[in-house]
């Protein structure tokens, strides 16, 4: 493959990842290959970050797909030895043993072997960085083969791991490090991030040689679609881990300082103040007395009132869970909030998200007192219904109305009417769906006919949200 194809298919997965890469910017990037040493792969990374990557958070997916497409041809194309044939890779270990998944197990004393070298290479911090990778690949070639059939194979980290278990080095090297002094100290802490920073430096290593082999196997463009997640902004609410969704709450306080701050605007620019008699009758001497031009007070500002109904079923679980810790940054940005979870009725989950309250005891809470289930199957008309009928003097002259969920009602009658009085009393209501717009109406979904009611708009990541809230202007 040569550098002009390699550098297209780059740029072309990046904007498959969802990297916003634009021609110009690639073409900035061609630019800057021309002045750069093409040997040095450091410099080469460096100046594809520097005309591609946009913001922090991409730059995870940058160097993964990088490390597929400019593998360190120090070692070869995928990880070997220039010239050293793949077959000789398995070859015996130490003590005789050729170990991998599929194969017997190293000897113990070859096993002790690697993992003391290990320690030696955790121990060693940043400065062993070169060698932690070089004996990464060396650790994938003698354990992550696994045969899958003649002339077929597979590579996978976790039998790397499995084999020397990095994990399980942290008590020995705390006790060289520390060398009889006291334990549980400044000492001991700062040991462990050291060794753990090693460990997750190795066990990056590990995954990115994994997919270097994977790729020469199967193709680079194939491993680059399953490699590389979407960045945070654009990761669907749908298909969130626990993970994604800790990595989730950086973004939700300044988007509820975004949204309180829009919703005040509409409402300024909603409504006139009560009428200035005095400058009206002022201006009435220009015209002989006639009232021609009416003037009003400002209206007086005031931070919004907001009302959230919000789906909690299973199915919206992931978006669930976002959607209430939304919920709890925004009772700092407004008068007065009122949150509602439902499933197939409906109950008041505002006290769960005091001021000082931590967010997770309160969804802990939430899912263990909330009364939001009858029989388990979601039924937004009963909700509605209910909502209606227990709280509907929540919503007033200057409430604002969201309602979050993927408008699926099993089927259930969707109580439009109901829906479409506690959106005229309210000041503004909006819904907020995480499927896809293509979902809409399939199945047990009502979407559209809500929509004819409550304006709704897809909302499946950050980047949607934040575009509903720069709508909002």
């Amino acid at each position: 493959m040569s550098l002009v194809d390699r550098h297209v298919g780059f740029v072309h997965a990046l904007r498959e990842a969802g990297l916003p890469v634009s021609l110009a910017e690639g073409l900035d990037a061609a630019r800057a290959l021309r002045v750069i040493d093409l040997a040095e792969r450091g410099s080469l990374r460096a100046a594809y970050a520097a005309t591609l990557v946009k913001r922090p958070g991409h730059r995870a997916a940058f160097d993964v797909l990088f490390d597929l497409w400019f593998p360190p041809a120090t070692t070869g194309l995928y990880g070997e030895r220039p010239g050293e044939p793949r077959e000789t890779a398995g070859r015996p270990g130490p003590h005789g043993d050729t170990g991998g998944p599929g194969r017997p197990d190293p000897e113990p004393a070859g096993r002790d072997e690697l993992r003391a070298h290990l320690a030696r290479l955790l121990m060693g911090g940043a400065d062993a960085d070169a060698e932690l990778r070089g004996f990464a690949r060396a650790m994938v070639e003698r354990f992550g083969r696994q045969e899958a059939g003649p002339g077929r194979q597979n590579w996978f980290s976790y039998s790397v791991l499995r084999a020397l278990s990095p994990e399980t080095l942290m008590a020995g090297i705390l006790r060289e490090v520390l060398a009889g002094r006291e334990r549980g100290g400044l000492a001991e802490k700062s040991a462990r991030q050291w060794v753990n920073d090693g460990i997750r430096r190795f066990e990056e290593a590990v995954a990115a040689d994994v997919r270097r082999r994977i790729a020469e196997d199967s193709g680079v463009e194939r491993i680059a679609r399953s490699a590389v997640r979407p960045p945070l902004d654009q990761l669907d609410f749908l298909r969130a881990t626990r993970g994604d969704l800790a990595r989730l709450r950086r973004e939700v306080h300044p988007l509820a300082r975004r949204l309180a701050a829009r919703l005040t605007i509409r409402q300024r620019r909603g409504r006139r103040g009560r009428l200035d008699f005095r400058r009206t009758m002022r201006a009435s001497l220009q015209t002989g007395g006639v009232p021609l031009t009416t003037h009003f007070r400002p209206p007086r500002p005031h931070r919004p009132e907001l009302v959230i109904l919000c789906d909690t079923s299973d199915s919206v679980s992931s978006f669930a869970h976002f959607t209430l810790l939304l919920t709890y940054a925004l009772r700092e940005q407004f008068a007065k909030v009122r949150a509602f979870g439902f499933v197939d009725t409906v109950d008041e989950i505002s006290r769960f998200f005091q001021p000082g309250v931590d967010v997770v005891d309160a969804m802990t809470r939430l899912a263990e007192e909330a009364d939001m289930v009858r029989f388990g199957r979601t039924d937004y008309g009963h909700a509605l219904e209910r909502f209606a009928e227990r709280y509907g003097d929540a919503i007033g002259p200057k409430t604002s109305l969201l309602i979050l969920g993927d408008a699926r009602s099993n089927y259930r009658p969707p109580a439009l009417d109901v829906l479409g009085s506690l959106a005229g009393r309210a000041r503004h209501a909006y819904w907020l769906n995480p499927e896809p717009r293509r979902q809409w109406d399939t199945g047990d979904s009502v979407a559209s006919a809500y929509a004819t009611v409550v304006p709704m708009s897809e909302c499946r990541n950050v980047a949607q949200l934040t575009a509903f809230i720069e709508r909002l202007g």
